[in-house]
């Protein structure tokens, strides 16, 4: 029987009295998206930085490939092949796509104590891999922040399907980007999950988590409102158990007394 790529079970996360997160269970299988959706507040980011090794939980565990993991630095979760791409992608805009690319993982040529940045090399490694993506990159040593938003998400994410990454934690990364940029990404998503990869999608737009999704776990102040596959659950059910249902339906009704009386 084949494991999960990447598990949750029973993750709580707690700041001194305040409790982020309650009692969080969720499996992704690789060559899966699973989509994390909750509106500010439901503990996205804390579960995000749970999984990538900034945060540790209070309890619960964390099991990857079927094997407990304790991750007590972002290192150590991508030792075990679980690599996140942050709203701010980790990238340097004054450095060259390249440098972005390798930074912290830099290719050397040369011998002790002379050893150097082997450039030539790694800019024939970016540019492949960015192709691999279905990105044709005009030139490596270019400056990242000469780049547009859906072409830096593509750097963080090949950059993280390059070196192993077996789970793809995905943060937000489409909510600053433009119509045309969003789908490129999307299309990236598609691309990792046709690798084999276990993608985890973290956002609140569900016009964007739907088409891509193939299970979706809806999370509301720290606490799971349930995980569903695609098949069971209609867009219009997600944006309902998302939106709170009743909270919506009375915001909308002071919207029409309040339009009422200006009329």
């Amino acid at each position: 029987m084949e494991h999960p790529a990447i598990e949750l079970q029973g993750v709580s996360k707690r700041f001194g009295s305040v409790i982020a997160l309650k009692d969080i269970t969720m499996s992704v299988n690789a060559g899966e998206v699973h989509c994390l959706l909750g509106d500010n507040g439901a503990g996205k980011s804390t579960l995000i930085k749970i999984l990538s090794g900034v945060h540790r939980p209070s309890q619960g565990r964390i099991v990857v490939g079927g094997r407990q993991v304790e991750f007590n630095s972002p290192r150590d979760a991508a030792d075990c092949g679980v690599a996140t791409v942050f709203q701010d992608l980790g990238l340097i805009p004054l450095m060259s796509i390249t440098r972005n690319f390798f930074l912290g993982r830099e290719l050397q040529k040369g011998i002790f104590p002379f050893r150097r940045f082997d450039k030539r090399r790694a800019n024939k490694i970016a540019s492949e891999a960015m192709a691999n993506i279905g990105i044709q990159v005009r030139d490596p040593t270019q400056a990242v922040g000469t780049l547009s938003g859906g072409e830096r998400q593509s750097v963080a994410i090949a950059r993280a399907i390059h070196f192993g990454a077996k789970v793809l934690i995905l943060d937000e990364p489409t909510s600053a980007l433009g119509v045309h940029q969003a789908a490129t990404v999307l299309k990236f998503i598609i691309d990792a999950r046709s690798r084999g990869l276990a993608v985890i999608f973290i956002t609140h737009n569900i016009r964007h988590a739907y088409p891509v999704a193939d299970a979706f776990t809806l999370l509301n102040r720290g606490s799971s409102m349930g995980t569903y596959r695609k098949s069971e659950i209609s867009q219009d059910e997600v944006l309902q158990i998302m939106s709170g249902g009743e909270d919506m339906i009375a915001v909308e009704r002071e919207i029409e007394e309040m339009l009422a009386v200006k009329s």
